[in-house]
């Protein structure tokens, strides 16, 4: 039964405009698991997935990303994970997470964007007892107010990379999409 995490993932895709077909794509498939499930945020969903929360999280002086090196992956990436039953909704899911993976508990919503940074739909490879399946990642677009980090949780490391030096990175493609983002909203 839908309740207010739904609605206010709901609200937020509603809101969010796509930067191109592929991110449209990525909403409208989001929409159609919050309608086909009464579980979108179980982590135990894998058919066709389940709802994850991330945060690119800017540097004080708004010129780099904190990216960790994800264990399980081996990229670096932006700090994110599953919804957990205690989260309110998906940017508290986003927010704790933030403060697991990097230790950062004092961050805020950038000015930059009004909700969703950007939406990713990707396939998480089988794993242990989990089949494969698909994170259905929304992303937001926080603020540090400090520099110092620890890396923790899913993280081998952590830094603060430049946003003209994230493509020279072991990423992937939605993490460069995300900051070519991030690169117009600067310049508007």
């Amino acid at each position: 039964m839908p309740n207010d995490r739904h609605h206010h993932l709901r609200t937020l895709l509603r809101q969010h405009q796509p930067q191109d077909a592929l991110e449209a794509t990525h909403r409208d498939a989001t929409l159609r698991l919050l309608d086909s499930t009464d579980h979108p945020f179980s982590r135990d969903q894998f058919q066709p997935g389940h709802v994850t929360a991330s945060a690119f999280v800017l540097s004080p002086d708004g010129g780099s990303l904190l990216l960790i090196l994800h264990g399980k992956l081996h990229r670096w990436l932006q700090p994110g994970g599953h919804v957990d039953p205690e989260d309110v909704d998906v940017l508290a899911a986003a927010r704790r997470e933030v403060h697991e993976e990097v230790g950062l508990a004092d961050v805020a919503l950038s000015p930059l964007t009004a909700g969703l940074i950007d939406i990713d739909v990707h396939v998480i490879p089988a794993r242990k007892l989990d089949p494969e399946h698909r994170h259905f990642d929304v992303r937001f677009l926080f603020a540090a107010r400090d520099w110092p980090f620890r890396a923790g949780s899913d993280a081998h490391a952590g830094r603060w990379v430049p946003l003209a030096e994230i493509a020279t990175l072991e990423s992937d493609a939605s993490v460069l999409r995300a900051v070519v983002k991030l690169q117009r909203l600067r310049q508007a």
